[in-house]
């Protein structure tokens, strides 16, 4: 028999003499509970932001991006098309041009950024997903149509219903010898509106999507443009194929992932997630001073037994060992229960959307978006039995020790 453990639970279960020592351990296991339960939601939360966060981007980014270093475009004509698009695992390749441009449509005006693409876009994207009203429509026949941010739509109070007001485009010309004229200076063109996207802000108030032959005629550009935008297909490593472009392009170009393409984004998440992390972890090392206080007291009611068992022959390590086997059951019974917790809490959040986000339908969703990872319930399990280690571990050594000794005087005289 394994003499410690089983001493130790004797001691957690059984009623103590001072019942203000079982009511500071029950303060003890619910202060890790809920502190352990606060962890898992709160980590699971912040997982279920950034997925829907990535979801969002995902609908308008591709997975491969090639721009060039320097400069805003670079020429077909002397870039390696065909060889990229042929490349095992690339699904859909669509050139862009991208470009500001003035919008007119009746009596307001904005600046936008006219995204020039061309067919496959919407498969290689899923932006029809996003489509709130109308519909997404590039082109029909020898006519050119666009799909417009929401926020962009709302500037400028658009109706796509109204098939008499049409949008106007304004573009610099290429060769414009005078400013002051503005038949001169600028290319007009008209678009009538097929839907309106809503994304997230960044691309809602920024983007008007457009066949890429309008983006060339307004522009100006022949074979000009901003940046390749590659689809892959599923399961491929795209790492891979990312590292064989870069050796076929060389130095000149950049290509870059979904996740380089917002690089700045998922660092501010990833340090929000693990800062909030250590404020739990910290509130939770609060908490644990409960366990000191619970087995300081009970280190004290046992007084006695730990002299008998000293006499009996049980060294120091041994009862040290008991006590913190003690603390240890203590913390192991919050963490299990507070982690059981926060995962039923998460699993009916993410089941049934109990707690809903504000906002009257103005969110993306109507409930706050949880996702478990099980990488999230084993950094909060280790952190929870180290502090909880810890905690158990002073006052089994401190408080042991002192009684050994003074057993060991009095045995002496």
């Amino acid at each position: 028999m394994n003499l410690a453990p089983f001493i130790a639970r004797r001691y957690f279960f059984s009623k103590k003499s001072q019942r203000a020592i079982n009511i500071i351990s029950m303060i003890s296991v619910v202060g890790v509970t809920i502190g352990t339960a606060a962890l898992i939601i709160v980590l699971s939360v912040f997982n279920g932001f950034e997925n829907l966060i990535l979801r969002l981007y995902n609908s308008f980014d591709p997975d491969l991006k090639i721009s060039k270093v320097e400069g805003k475009s670079f020429d077909l004509k002397t870039f390696p098309l065909h060889e990229i698009k042929n490349l095992e695992g690339v699904l859909y390749l669509t050139e862009v041009l991208e470009e500001n441009a003035l919008v007119k449509y009746r009596d307001k005006q904005t600046i936008v950024s006219i995204k020039g693409v061309s067919d496959v876009f919407e498969k290689m994207t899923g932006i029809d997903t996003m489509i709130s009203e109308g519909e997404f429509l590039l082109k029909k026949g020898d006519l050119n149509f666009a799909v417009v941010g929401g926020g962009i739509a709302y500037n400028l109070q658009l109706n796509l219903n109204d098939l008499l007001s049409q949008m106007e485009i304004y573009a610099p010309r290429k060769n414009s010898a005078s400013l002051l004229n503005a038949e001169e200076a600028f290319n007009r063109r008209f678009l009538s509106p097929s839907g309106v996207f809503s994304i997230q802000q960044e691309f809602d108030t920024k983007y008007i999507i457009v066949p890429i032959r309008f983006a060339y005629e307004i522009l100006e550009k022949d074979s000009q443009v901003s940046s390749i935008e590659l689809g892959l297909k599923p399961g491929v490593k795209s790492d891979e194929i990312q590292a064989g472009i870069k050796t076929l392009l060389g130095n000149s170009y950049e290509v870059k992932n979904r996740y380089e393409q917002h690089e700045l984004i998922y660092k501010i998440m990833k340090s929000e997630k693990w800062a909030v992390f250590l404020i739990l972890t910290f509130i939770l090392i609060i908490a644990t001073f409960n366990v000191i206080s619970s087995l300081t007291m009970l280190v004290i009611e046992k007084k006695k037994d730990i002299t008998i068992l000293h006499s009996l022959g049980a060294n120091s390590s041994l009862l040290r060992k008991i006590f913190l086997v003690e603390g240890i059951f203590i913390t192991s019974m919050g963490a299990f229960i507070g982690l059981a917790l926060g995962f039923i809490i998460c699993f009916l959040q993410e089941r049934y959307g109990l707690i809903q986000l504000g906002g009257s339908g103005s969110f993306v969703i109507d409930a706050y978006p949880v996702k478990m990872e099980a990488a999230d319930f084993f950094y909060v399990t280790a952190t929870v039995f180290v502090i909880g280690f810890i905690a158990a571990w002073y006052p089994s050594k401190r408080l042991i020790g002192g009684i050994v000794n003074l057993s060991e005087v009095k045995a002496d005289e």
